[in-house]
């Protein structure tokens, strides 16, 4: 069975300019709500201006050298012996979130959300993982696309088609060769032939996915024999739509549930690394699950 996490109440959200930061591991509330609710008056203000409809702020980077080197293998501390069901555990009530309004209002069309969700270290972290991880020239899928895939600006690919859930992100995304608007929670299908892709990634996303093992389903069926998906994860999120199981659980417990949701969902064996970034104002981590299809 899956091991539970340290704690079994819901993570604070603290804000931090205009994001927000999830503390792990702290036990504050006994349910989401209660937790938004007993932040601090301006706190709760400065969450609200994130995970409200009309964010439109593009905060800037934070500037320093940051090193960038480490990939810390930590699959066999994550994933053990992976002695999980055979079949998922989880039921519906998992899955609710605390915004339960239709994800298109959320993620207007008229309103895009021109953010960096993790900071420039977190950032600068998987901007580098991806240039030893990404093949030049692979037709790249990128799920729960934005404004930005995060790919380096040298590295040549072929194919690069995003799926997201915003009009005019997607259209400022200079990296992207095909554009899908496509809510993955009311029709988690993808729009490609099978075996259309070298790769997928998955940037600090999966947390709002309501049908996780179906969407991950079709990223196998999209990707090529071999094919690898990555599936990166910091500790921020808009918490009113993250998934309640997700806001109960730590960092280290987010990566064995995306380590089961790839087993379930039919890929190999997961391996996940921690690549967080080093140096003044680096402070977000970053992991990487990864898998590859049968």
């Amino acid at each position: 069975m899956m091991r539970r996490p340290l704690a079994a109440a819901c993570l604070v959200a603290v804000a931090t300019s205009v994001q927000t930061r999830v503390v792990p591991r702290r036990a504050v509330a006994a349910s989401s709500a209660a937790a938004l609710l007993a932040l601090p008056g301006a706190a709760r203000a400065a969450v609200a201006a994130v995970d409200g409809d009309g964010s439109t702020v593009r905060p800037l980077p934070e500037t320093g050298a940051f090193d960038v080197s480490r990939k810390e293998d930590i699959s066999e501390r994550i994933f053990g012996a992976r002695d999980w069901p055979r079949e998922p555990p989880w039921t519906a009530r998992d899955f609710r979130r605390i915004d339960e309004r239709d994800d298109a209002t959320f993620y207007a069309a008229d309103e895009p959300k021109f953010v960096y969700h993790v900071d420039a270290g977190a950032v600068a972290a998987l901007t580098h993982y991806y240039a030893g991880a990404l093949a030049p020239g692979a037709d790249v899928l990128d799920l729960c696309s934005s404004w930005v895939s995060h790919y380096p600006a040298k590295l040549r690919l072929g194919r690069v088609a995003g799926v997201g859930m915003n009009a005019k992100e997607l259209a400022a995304n200079a990296r992207l060769t095909d554009r899908v608007v496509r809510d993955l929670n009311a029709d988690p299908t993808l729009p490609f032939p099978d075996a259309s892709f070298d790769a997928v990634t998955l940037v600090v996303s999966v947390d709002y996915l309501t049908r996780p093992v179906a969407v991950l389903r079709e990223a196998r069926r999209v990707l090529r024999p071999g094919g690898t998906i990555f599936i990166s994860q910091s500790n921020r999120l808009f918490m009113t739509k993250a998934i309640a199981m997700w806001l109960s659980m730590g960092d280290e417990a987010h990566l064995e549930l995306i380590g089961q949701y790839l087993d379930y969902a039919g890929f190999a064996p997961a391996a996940a690394f921690d690549i967080s970034a080093r140096g003044r104002g680096a402070r977000d981590p970053m992991y990487v699950v990864t898998a590859t299809a049968p």
